[in-house]
């Protein structure tokens, strides 16, 4: 049995789509009820099961559906998964994702009663007495390819089929065959079909995405940080995007703003009072917003936009906030409105500059980022290496 909860390293086999395929529209049963389908709707725990041919893309589709926040649990017997689901009720585990293999002889049949039965409980989570239990939503995910798909993915990793382990057949294509054979009940209760032959592994977790993004919305957003920080101290190691905005004018020079950072009011009316800044902003704004869909789209999960001035304290400081701002505002009809909930802003070096120094007349000692930084929101940013600093004076120009 394999377990992966959200947020835990993905699991690495390749037995997904491959990413030499060339891309095509795989087919796709609609939701429902009609020929057996499994799809109840109800308001009780999500429950996914992922099944069809090994070598069709199960991983794959189990990274996906992780990265939505569900708790994945592969190759557990049909016997005890009806036991898994309601423990993870229990604990209040409210999106639950299952993987199923072909495994021997005899435990399809098993597994095909263990989906249905699912559907047909209820939620077994605490409710407050006299609350009406809720159904469980069950839907199964079946991966599907042809004969010639899996047989050169398999050779292309160079693994060797369940069924040949178990020593049940001798030859791969014997082995999909048979695995077919078995898997044609799970098949049938299918609420998604996908034929991966031609998809590639990013294809196939879009299309994942897509098929839970309505109930699972908030966990799909790609998380975009906005990054102040100061080219003094180093490019920061995650950034995506970098902006430099040393061309706009410097607080450091006027004495009553030189020792504030830009979300100081004053600060920010300093730096956007100039017609460049808010030219910046505009055109900014306009390259985020055509950028940060198509991003999400391609598959990332994050990015980090960095915004640098010299030593990270004003310009960088005033013009990240801003921009954050800007996008978290709604624009009319073009912009995302996903976006609004997922943006951010981290400063990395807003007060490195501020530190006292040790005495009178002597150097600084390298700036060092407190654990967790300044920041609207919660994260950790490491403090860059002191030895990646240079010593600062009283004189140096942040």
């Amino acid at each position: 049995m394999t377990t992966r909860g959200g947020g835990h390293d993905h699991d690495s086999r390749h037995d997904s789509a491959h990413p030499s395929a060339a891309s095509s529209s795989p087919s796709s049963a609609p939701e429902g009820d009609e020929g057996g389908r499994i799809s109840d709707v109800g308001g009780g725990a999500n429950v996914v099961v992922v099944t069809g041919l090994s070598g069709a893309g199960k991983s794959t589709a189990m990274s996906a559906l992780e990265d939505l926040g569900y708790y994945c649990v592969e190759n557990l017997p049909p016997s005890v998964i009806a036991h898994a689901v309601e423990a993870c009720e229990s604990r209040g585990v409210r999106d639950i994702a299952l993987a199923l293999g072909v495994g021997v002889d005899g435990l399809v049949d098993e597994a095909a009663v263990a989906v249905t039965d699912l559907s047909n409980k209820s939620d077994t989570s605490e409710k407050a007495e006299g609350a009406p239990t809720a159904s469980r939503h069950v839907r199964l995910i079946f991966l599907d390819a042809s004969d010639e798909a899996v047989l050169r993915r398999f050779s292309e990793t160079r693994r060797p089929h369940p069924l040949l382990m178990h020593r049940e057949r001798h030859e791969v294509i014997d082995a999909v065959r048979l695995e077919r054979e078995r898997l044609a009940p799970l098949r049938a209760l299918a609420s998604f079909v996908i034929d991966t032959s031609g998809l590639r592994v990013h294809d196939l977790r879009k299309r994942v995405t897509s098929m839970m993004r309505p109930e699972m919305s908030e966990h799909a957003r790609m998380q975009v940080r906005m990054l102040s920080f100061g080219f003094k101290h180093g490019l920061p190691s995650d950034a995506d995007l970098v902006f430099d905005v040393r061309f706009l004018d410097n607080p450091y020079f006027v004495a009553e703003l030189r020792p504030l950072t830009g979300e100081d009011p004053r600060v920010r009316d300093f730096v956007l009072a100039a017609e460049d800044a808010r030219a910046l902003l505009d055109k900014l704004e306009d390259l985020l917003e055509f950028l940060l869909p198509r991003y999400e789209r391609e598959g990332k999960s994050y990015l980090t936009v960095a915004i640098g001035c010299t030593g990270g304290q004003h310009r960088s400081v005033a013009i990240a906030r801003a921009l954050t701002d800007r996008l978290s505002k709604p624009k009319g009809t073009g912009r995302p409105e996903r976006f609004r909930s997922a943006l951010r802003v981290v400063h990395r070096d807003a007060h490195a500059a501020l530190a006292p120094p040790s005495s009178a007349g002597t150097p600084r000692p390298p700036s060092t980022v407190p654990s967790g930084g300044h920041e609207s929101g919660s994260e950790n940013v490491p403090p860059t290496a002191p030895d990646a600093r240079p010593s600062r004076t009283s004189g140096s120009v942040p």
